[in-house]
């Protein structure tokens, strides 16, 4: 993964509109992030604690690989709206690094954007 992480990033050094090596590097981060990753045991600590981003960022994740895309985007964008400062900062960057894993083009995309414009004013 480290490999095609530094291969994306060079395709982007050298093309910054490669959209295909943005998508890649965006779902290879996603593998990164989830690697290892014991769905029951992260679905555990998310429940337990409801603000904390990286639980509720790995459970995201970890919905978008399993074809979950709304209950991921809706669960970050509640955890935009229950946080304020730093922490809603990492849930808005996380939320926008799963919206560049879908696709803009994607319509649940779109719908979660407008969304989390509206939970951040």
């Amino acid at each position: 993964l480290d490999g095609a992480v530094t291969a994306y990033q060079q395709a982007l050094k050298q093309n910054p509109a490669d959209a295909d090596a943005e998508l890649g590097l965006a779902q290879v981060g996603l593998m990164q992030r989830t690697e290892g990753a014991d769905l029951q045991a992260a679905r555990a600590a998310a429940a337990e604690h409801p603000t904390d981003v990286a639980a509720q960022g790995l459970v995201a994740d970890l919905d978008v690989l399993g074809g979950h895309v709304e209950d991921a985007f809706l669960r970050l964008l509640d955890l935009v709206r229950a946080t304020e400062g730093e922490e809603r900062e990492q849930a808005k960057t996380h939320l926008l690094q799963l919206f560049s894993v879908v696709g803009s083009h994607d319509e649940r995309v779109r719908k979660a954007r407008t969304a989390l414009m509206s939970a951040l004013f």
